[in-house]
């Protein structure tokens, strides 16, 4: 069906924009564990960032930023700073942070992974690529940098070496919900949303499961159809009226789409005729 297919397509420009925010959470799990928990500055950012509401996230901002411009060459600052820009979609502000740390410390895991995170965030997936290849040890491989990488490659068109990578990160780490859903994620970019909520249903189930996973799982719901229990998902973490508005957006969204296929269906037979 035509409509189904445009919602399909649809689907895959909001899992590729999806699929960026996990690689930044991917990219950076370790470093923004220990960025957000050490040093005087960044002791008082040890709630998750993904979790941060738009005020919290201006403020950590703010607070970062004047701690950066005193010492830029801090690492755990420069990481949560580049974090926190980030997730507040300064991503051009967020790469300059880290492209400085990187040519201060070249040879540093922590900084290539954030690194090659904030390349990707500006859609500089080759360099993303390399950034993040460097930053792994193939005698002692991070699971994280894996699924990292596999999501670079999602987005370059490679589903293939992408799923491959996320089978040995789940080799790694059984069971890890970014990955499942990173894999998830994979599955939506081809259109193929039943196998995509498997996995991000598998991924949102685990202890360990954050707002992302579950907000990603909504997302794969809402775009087959089912608003109500992709809403209901939705609220598990954001008030009511947050989930509705998104939901709303969805339908909103989905609906335009499905109405621009209508009207080329009718200007095409119309030629036909």
């Amino acid at each position: 069906m035509p409509a189904a297919r445009n919602a399909t397509r649809f689907g895959q420009r909001l899992a590729s924009a999806a699929a960026l925010a996990f690689l930044a959470a991917t990219a950076s799990g370790c470093a923004s564990k220990s960025s957000m928990t050490t040093g005087s500055v960044t002791k008082s950012y040890a709630k998750s960032v993904s979790n941060m509401s738009s005020g919290e996230l201006e403020g950590a901002a703010a607070q970062l930023g004047r701690a950066y411009v005193k010492n830029p060459k801090d690492k755990a600052t420069a990481l949560a700073y580049s974090n926190v820009l980030q997730m507040s979609g300064s991503n051009e502000q967020a790469l300059a942070v880290m492209r400085k740390l990187a040519i201060e410390q070249p040879k540093d895991r922590e900084v290539l992974s954030a690194y090659g995170k904030s390349l990707a965030g500006v859609g500089q997936f080759e360099q993303a690529l390399d950034a993040v290849r460097r930053a792994q040890t193939p005698e002692y491989p991070d699971w994280k940098l894996l699924s990292a990488e596999a999501a670079i490659l999602d987005q370059l068109g490679q589903s293939a070496g992408a799923r491959n990578l996320y089978r040995k990160a789940l080799t790694l780490q059984p069971d890890e919900p970014t990955i499942l859903s990173n894999l998830g994620m994979s599955y939506v970019l081809e259109g193929d949303l039943k196998t995509a909520e498997l996995h991000m249903r598998k991924g949102a189930s685990q202890p360990g499961a954050d707002s992302r996973v579950r907000q990603n799982l909504a997302l794969v719901v809402g775009l087959q159809g089912r608003f109500q229990e992709a809403e209901q998902i939705a609220g598990q973490e954001l008030s009511p009226e947050q989930a509705q508005a998104n939901v709303a957006y969805l339908r909103r969204m989905l609906s335009q789409q499905n109405a621009w296929s209508e009207l080329k269906d009718k200007k095409e037979a119309k030629n036909t005729n």
